[in-house]
Order: structure tokens, then sequence, then C-alpha cells
């Protein structure tokens, strides 16, 4: 303890006391530097805010599409939480959709009509999970990269992962339903036309639509009608009959005329001189592409056969149809009862108009069913199968019917299958590769049609003057390429070959039979 004499000294270690009170220097300047920084700093978050648009707190430029959203953050974005999808559906759902255009499910929709695929996901995620914003004006959302697609895809890259293609993989046969070869077609178009380039013949029937990447459907009366059906093509001399119910055989016109059933009225536009008749025989000449006379008959025949198969008959070919779209056979046969009930239309008996009332607004309910993407759809109504073969028919019988049907369809079988006393459904365009995009037009600069459509040995046998074997040659090859020939392109160095080169989220709009609730 310090001497408590010693006044100038504390504690043991004699420190000194200050010999009076101490003040702190003042600090009003501190103060006045502090708050004017923090209205300088207010001020500029202020301004930022009112004049910039927040641009001195936002995590860059918006992309172009979304640039006007830049004068009110809220637009996306909500205090204290990350941009949601009911967020981004206020505009791209503006107009509705039943499931959803932009939603995770349409995802796994994804250029399917398997709508078994709309379950939940462990791997779900947000919108702009993906489509990243603040990136700038010139940088496009749908630019995904790899590793993104590649949290739930797990394909690797496409040169190392990516698995074949399904066609090819589980060597799936074309569903044209022709019979078409190609070989013989080319040579027949460059005599015709006295070409040198093989190239030149595919485009005569393979024309490509305005924008380039695809090509329109083969069109009859365009490609085919030169050649096939021409004046003298006519059907062979066939058994008449006023009942093919009850008698193998063909209506003549006349008789078809006095039935006046439902979808005959063509029949009193057609001209009697086509029809030639010669004991209790008749064949017709010239014939026209989807002949009614044919296709009546053929009908007729059908309905004898397969009485209990009613909705097959509203159809004009087969039931066969890529799995998933079955709705597509359904508004065929509402388009052909429409046509039934508008030929009746001109009836004055109002009994008849009362019906034909009732039959409209039971049509319109069908159709507001089928536009239900998720409504069952049974394709197996318009199938014909061996159990619904007449039993009062005998084999001798059955025999008959299907020699009259031979007959009546011979003209047609130069193109077409003829199966259970039905054409057979023609797909008119590809329907591989639909889960992915392919630019046409932008290929063709670096190569031409037959270094990738080769699985059919075309410009062989076009340089041979020669048609190939059926074996090589058939309408059920897809002329299209494997993996490995876009590999050899598209490859680290060479063309792009990331996922959104071909792929892209979304489901493709320009394509309504793809998704139906996008139509």
């Amino acid at each position: 303890m310090a001497d408590k004499r010693n006044k100038g000294y504390f504690g043991d270690g004699l420190l000194p006391v200050a010999k009076q009170y101490l003040y702190p220097s003042p600090r009003t300047s501190m103060v006045w530097i502090g708050g004017l920084a923090m209205v300088l700093v207010f001020g500029i978050f202020f301004y930022d805010a009112s004049r910039r648009q927040g641009a001195l707190v936002s995590n860059g430029p918006l992309s172009t599409h979304h640039a006007t959203f830049g004068q009110d953050c809220s637009t996306c974005h909500t205090p204290f939480e990350e941009v949601t999808n009911d967020k981004c559906g206020t505009c791209h759902e503006k107009y509705g959709a039943d499931l959803g255009r932009y939603s995770f499910e349409s995802h796994y929709l994804y250029r399917t009509t398997d709508f078994s695929r709309l379950q939940s996901s462990p791997n779900e995620q947000s919108c702009a999970t993906c489509h990243t914003e603040h990136q700038g004006r010139h940088v496009s959302l749908t630019d995904i990269s790899d590793e993104q697609c590649l949290t739930c895809h797990e394909f690797g890259s496409f040169n190392t992962g990516h698995p074949e293609f399904e066609f090819v993989r589980d060597s799936l046969p074309d569903r044209g339903n022709l019979a078409f070869p190609h070989t013989v077609h080319v040579n027949e178009i460059m005599d015709r036309q006295e070409l040198v380039d093989v190239q030149k013949s595919c485009l005569h029937c393979h024309n490509a639509k305005a924008d380039g990447k695809s090509f329109k459907p083969i069109d009859f009366e365009k490609h085919c009608g030169s050649c096939h059906l021409t004046a003298s093509t006519a059907t062979p001399w066939i058994q008449t009959t006023d009942d093919p119910s009850s008698t193998p055989g063909v209506l003549r016109l006349k008789t078809i005329r006095a039935q006046s059933a439902p979808g005959t009225r063509w029949a009193y536009f057609s001209n009697p001189n086509e029809y030639q008749s010669r004991a209790g025989r008749v064949r017709k000449r010239p014939l026209y592409h989807e002949d009614q006379w044919i296709l009546e008959n053929l009908k007729q025949l059908r309905q004898a056969i397969y009485p209990s198969a009613e909705l097959a008959s509203l159809l004009k070919a087969s039931a066969d149809v890529p799995p998933g779209e079955a709705t597509k056979l359904y508004k065929e046969a509402l388009g052909t009862l429409r046509e039934y009930a508008e030929e009746l239309r001109a009836q004055p008996s109002r009994k008849v108009q009362q019906e034909l009332r009732r039959v409209e607004k039971l049509l319109d309910v069908i159709e507001r069913r089928l536009e239900d993407p998720l409504a069952p759809v049974d394709e197996t109504r318009f199938v014909l199968s061996p159990a619904q073969l007449n039993p009062d028919l005998s084999e001798e019988q059955l025999s008959s019917y299907r020699e009259t049907i031979d007959k009546l369809t011979q003209p047609c079988q130069t193109c077409h299958r003829v199966e259970n006393a039905t054409i057979a459904r023609v797909q008119k365009e590809q329907d591989k590769l639909v889960r992915a995009g392919f630019n046409h037009g932008d290929h063709i600069i670096h190569t031409n049609c037959l270094d990738c459509h080769n699985q059919i040995p075309i410009q062989k046998y076009a340089a041979m003057d020669s048609t190939a074997p059926a074996s090589k040659d058939r309408a059920a090859i897809f002329n299209l390429p494997a993996i490995d020939k876009c590999q050899s392109c598209h490859a680290d160095g060479n063309a792009p070959n990331t996922c959104v080169s071909c792929h892209v989220f979304h489901p493709n709009k320009s394509r309504a039979n793809l998704l139906r609730y996008v139509e």
C-alpha cells in the first residue's frame, strides 16, 4: 500500500497521479462528419432508387426480355425471399394453362404426350435456378450450362455419356405404313427432270418450310399424283350387291344414292360415266386419292366382317397412331359425326332438327372432355381385333369378303397396306428425334442430305441406275443417322455439343400435336 502522505503517486508501483481532473477533448467534429456521411449515403441510395432504378445495388443488368422490369424490382423479387415460380408465372402463364406451360411438370413432359410423367420429383427446381438473370442485356436465359442439366440428368457429355437414339438402340421400324422404295423414285425423278445431282431429286418431294428448319408433309396431289392414279387407273371388275352385310360385293353408285346414308352426299355429285357395269359387276375409272366410292364400299364391307366395331367406321384409315395420340382418333371421329349432322341440316322435319340439336350438344360435351389432357382416352375402341369377327360368317364367307376387299383396294395397294379391311394410317411427318430441336438450314451449309441420311443406300443405287433390294430400301427403315454421325461434328473444339445445342426446356409451341394443353 502506498504511503498516504505521498499524494503524487498511486499504488506500490508509485504510479503518478494527476494533480487535476482530466477532460476528454471535444468530439463534435466527429459527430458532424458521421452525420454528413450518413446523409450522403442515404442521398446516394435515394438517387439510385429514384433515378437509376437501383443499379448500384443490382446484381447486374437484366436480359433484353426482362429489361423493363428493372424499374420495379418487386415485379420479380419479394423482400428477403428468392424469386418464386409464382412470380414467373404472372407473365409466362398470363392466359392460363391447365398444367402450366413453363412449369417443372412441363419440363418432364418435354415434347412428349406421356402424362404419366406428371409426378413430383426430388430434383424439382425453381425457374430461377436454371434461368439466371442479371447477366447482361445480350445473355439468353435459355443458355443453360451442362452442369445445371447434369444435376438431374446423369448422361455425362454428349460425346461420352449420351444414350444412343431410341430408334437405333431398339431397332424401331418407321410407322410410315407405305410401300415406298426410295431408289425407284429417285431414279424416276432424275430421269424425268434430267438431273445429275442426286441431292436435287430429294428436294422434289422434301420441300423445306419458309424458316428452313424442317420440311412440309408429303402431299399426294403435289408429289405423287403425276405418276400415281392417272386417268387410266381403274379397279378390277368386282361383283355387285345391294346389301354388303349379307353378300360379299360392292354397291353401285345408284344404290348408294338411293340409300342416302350418312356421309354419302358425295354420290350426288359423282360422275356416273366413271362407273362401268357389266353382268352384275362394276369397275371405276378414273380413281382419285381417297376415292369416296372405294372408301364407302370398304366401310360397308368392314362393318359386315366386324359388326361390333362401330367406332372404326368413323375413321378413314386405321387406328394406328403414335403412343399418347389417341385423342387424334376421337377428334377425327367427332369430325366425321359433325359432317353427318351437317348433311342432315337441310332436312325440314322438326323431329330431325330437334335430334340434330341434341346430337350437337352431346358432341360439344365430348369435345370439351377431350381438351382435358388427364382424361382417360381409350383408343382400343377403334381397333379391329380377331375377337370382333362376325361369328355368323363361315371361313369360306370370310375368305370371299377378303377377296372382294382385295379387289376393291388393289389400286390403293400400290402404295398402301390394307389390313383388317382397313387402309393403314400414313405417318406423314417424321415422329422420331422429337425431343431435340434440329435446324436443317444450319446443317445443309456444311454437308449434303445424303451424307447424314445414309441408312438407305440411295446414292449408290442412283449411280448404278438400279434399285436397291427391299431389305435395304423400304419405308420401314428410318433413313436417319445414328448418334455417332452427330458426334463426328459436335465435339469439344468443333461444333457445339452442349445440352442446349439440341434441347430446350419447355414444349415447342409450334407443334400443337405434341402437347394437347399447348393448343
